[in-house]
């Protein structure tokens, strides 16, 4: 079996082309555009910087390990603070799954449009309610145990830390701890980016063909994903490299434009419209991909035949 990458990428350019620009329809692209923002709706960057570390003055590594006591000790003398925080934490809590259930149902509408090259919303919505219901759970769970691994390993760190730091002569940074936490940390975020890519590009096409829950989509796709690894893996860095190529296009645009291209892209729904085609081709590349594998995983209709030319008339 040969599995390539470039063929899949081009084929599926040349489907983004002839469905967004032959001919070419606003209307379309607006309807598809809004499927598509539903979809990427839980992945959306934030777009916020980090801070700097030091207030007013250089933070030593003991006085960050005591931050969590000291945030804890004015929680509990404010308690005025501590409500209004908890309450708005069970606000981010309840936007965040809205927001995942509506990126699920938003994921199996785009991949409908981008299948049948049509631009609608009300009969997918309605259509893939199970599927998408399915892929909303099984999100949730794994986010919830994302979240928890995170706050376990977190507060491990701060105790192991906490004990080899005030333990050492002089308060010594304890440097191996710290290089393989960064380790596991990279880790992890490999694993999860993983994780991710894998479930919105193939398990929920798997899911979309055969009509199945999100566990059955994963139990499908790992079955072929034991067969084939090093294909799957190799696609997950092909797909880093196309997006870093596709930041750096972002850059140059928006210099040539003098920033406006930037102001356009920072509006959630516009910035997805805009930069319709991309996220086109990269849903149909992943679908050209994995129906390599097989009449199992071809989720695109197959093209219709010419019609048949009309019988020569006989000559007289």
């Amino acid at each position: 079996m040969r599995i390539a990458y470039f063929d899949p990428l081009g084929r599926a350019w040349e489907r983004m082309k002839t469905a967004l620009f032959k001919p070419f329809d606003l209307h379309k692209w607006f309807v598809v555009g809004f499927n598509a923002f539903l979809a990427g709706l839980a992945e959306a960057s934030n777009g916020s910087g980090g801070g700097r570390a030091g207030g007013h003055g250089h933070m030593t590594f003991g006085e960050f390990l005591n931050l969590p006591g000291k945030a804890w000790g004015w929680l509990t003398t404010h308690p005025g603070w501590f409500v209004a925080i908890i309450f708005g934490a069970m606000v981010l809590i309840v936007i965040g799954i809205l927001v995942l259930w509506l990126s699920s149902r938003g994921k199996f509408m785009f991949l409908d449009n981008v299948v049948r090259n049509g631009a609608e919303i009300a009969k997918p919505w309605k259509q893939f309610r199970t599927a998408s219901d399915s892929l909303f759970l099984w999100r949730l769970v794994f986010t919830f145990v994302v979240i928890a691994v995170t706050v376990a390993f977190a507060v491990l760190f701060f105790v192991t830390a906490r004990g080899l730091y005030f333990a050492s002569s002089g308060g010594r940074i304890p440097w191996p701890l710290l290089l393989g936490v960064g380790f596991i940390f990279l880790l992890l975020f490999i694993v999860l980016a993983y994780i991710t890519t894998f479930l919105n590009d193939f398990v929920v096409p798997i899911m979309y063909k055969n009509g199945i829950t999100a566990t059955q989509g994963w139990r499908c796709f790992l079955s072929l994903f034991g067969r084939y690894p090093f294909y799957f893996i190799l696609y997950g860095l092909f797909m880093f490299l196309l997006m870093i190529l596709f930041v750096i296009v972002v850059i140059i645009a928006g210099l040539i434009t003098c920033c406006i291209g930037w102001l356009l892209l920072v509006i959630p729904y516009i910035g997805t419209v805009v930069t319709l085609p991309v996220w086109y081709t990269f849903r149909a590349f992943s679908l050209e991909f994995l129906g390599q594998f097989g009449p199992d995983y071809v989720l695109f209709p197959a093209p219709e035949p010419p019609p048949a030319a009309p019988p020569a008339e006989a000559v007289v």
